[in-house]
């Protein structure tokens, strides 16, 4: 079939009606902006369901190459940003069956049978979250391998801990990196369970209804290297914010270690704690006082890791009080939380640097604040030699009271997690294994299936 001398409606749903133009540019809103982020997963998703449509009869072998050499080739400007929506094209999914029509004329009008814009944004949000997740993933791994390693150099440097901010018990260099790497791996699972729930095929559920075309989708489900599809056509589109919403909820609590983070980094950083110093090409200095190093990346990691900590909030109250079904609420969605994957991923990647270039105090435990911090270490040793525990709590009190307190400056702990036996390893597994959970490269066995078509030559 030669192409089309026209080009192919502009708007999926053109019924020849003019719309209002007010109203056309406030609910097309940023749309526009953000859909182009989908633009590679369009393409994924359209390679998916012309395969299924060639499969149960309703494109020809001879229809369905040429739409594949067509999207494999739209595919690398896809992620290399070159697609763009020209003006008065809806959304990517229009601009992408435009771009088929003027190249193959009325057969790159058949690339929509069967699928409905709801079921498609729906697959094309999804693939983009696993896509962002992959790069979510590399970033945390890498802020914790620093961490480890920063806690495996400093181990047995002491340091002070706090309770109500005031000095406590004695801690370590050591287990302050290393319980912020735990925390990673905690936050990764959470991260996966997310992924879990989003990783399932909702291709094939049209509208939220299904369809009357014998659609096969276990098999796009394959395809696209899903574990499962989601198998009610209802509850697929039911997905559309409920996905958002947890997946939130899991950026919110990895935001939520670098805040605490950035708050003690904060903290030890300034002079009268002196845990720390950082490098000269980490701060900034004041436009009056000569000697401030101000540590304003940390600052603003605080910040930024507060406001990523609002979005299940937001999320939610985008999406309360809607039925099942779509609404057209669901869009303003992406202004939210597509932008906060790269500001996370932001917040990570300052965060490893930094620690890489702070230096601890060696020093720090000569200072004579300190003095009463290895009381609880006196209070032990008295009970290790049979006092009872109340009565040496008394007379180590009672020692401090009459400045008759003597401070060992030493620790002898020896259990699992403390300062004597961290058990790096153990941390290092758990990151290990939740890794190994996501099974990413499925998904790039899928794609490169997709993209490598072995009938096209």
């Amino acid at each position: 079939m030669s192409p089309s001398s026209e080009p192919s409606p502009k708007k999926l749903w053109d019924k020849g009606i003019q719309t209002n133009s007010l109203m056309e540019r406030f609910t097309i809103g940023q749309d526009p902006h953000w859909d182009l982020y989908l633009a590679p997963f369009d393409i994924l998703g359209s390679l998916a369901h012309i395969r299924m449509l060639e499969k149960i009869g309703l494109l020809s072998t001879e229809e369905r190459i040429p739409l594949t050499k067509t999207l494999q080739h739209l595919y690398p400007q896809a992620q290399e940003g070159l697609l763009s929506l020209e003006p008065g094209v809806e959304d990517i999914h229009s601009q992408v069956e435009l771009l088929l029509t003027r190249e193959l004329g009325d057969l790159g009008k058949k690339i929509h049978a069967g699928r409905s814009r709801n079921d498609q944004v729906l697959l094309d949000l999804k693939l983009y979250f696993r896509h962002e997740i992959r790069s979510l993933t590399g970033e945390i791994r890498q802020l914790f391998d620093t961490l480890l390693d920063l806690g495996q150099q400093h181990q047995g440097l002491l340091m002070p801990g706090y309770t109500h901010t005031q000095v406590a018990m004695p801690s370590s260099f050591g287990l302050w990196f290393g319980a912020f790497a735990e925390s990673l791996s905690d936050d990764l699972w959470h991260l996966q369970r997310a992924y879990e729930i989003l990783n399932q095929n909702p291709l094939g559920s049209a509208a939220g209804f299904g369809s009357s075309f014998p659609l096969d989708r276990l098999f796009t489900t394959q395809l696209l290297g899903f574990p499962a599809a989601n198998v009610n056509v209802v509850y697929a589109q039911m997905g559309r914010g409920k996905v958002e919403l947890i997946l939130s909820q899991s950026l919110a609590i990895i935001a939520n270690t670098l805040n605490k983070l950035a708050a003690d980094s904060i903290t030890y950083l300034n002079q009268n704690y002196g845990f720390f110093t950082l490098a000269d090409t980490w701060t900034t200095g004041s436009s009056i006082m000569p000697h401030k190093k101000n540590p304003d990346a940390f600052e603003l990691i605080r910040a930024r890791s507060s406001r990523l900590m609002a979005l299940p909030q937001e999320t939610q109250l985008l999406i309360h009080n809607l039925g099942s079904g779509y609404h057209r609420d669901f869009q303003l969605l992406k202004e939210h939380l597509f932008p906060a994957f790269a500001e996370l991923r932001d917040c990570l990647k300052i965060a490893r640097l930094m620690l890489q270039d702070l230096e601890v105090n060696p020093a720090l435990m000569d200072d004579s604040r300190y003095q009463y911090l290895f009381s609880v270490e006196v209070v032990n040793q008295l009970v290790q030699e049979g006092m009872p525990f109340r009565e040496a709590y008394r007379k180590v009190a009672q020692d401090i009271a009459q400045n008759s307190y003597t401070d060992p400056k030493m620790v002898d702990h020896s259990h699992l997690g403390s300062i004597g036996n961290p058990a790096w390893e153990l941390i290092r597994q758990k990151m290990d294994h939740v890794e190994q959970t996501y099974h990413f490269e499925r998904i790039e066995q899928a794609y490169q299936d997709l993209l490598q078509d072995p009938q096209i030559a």
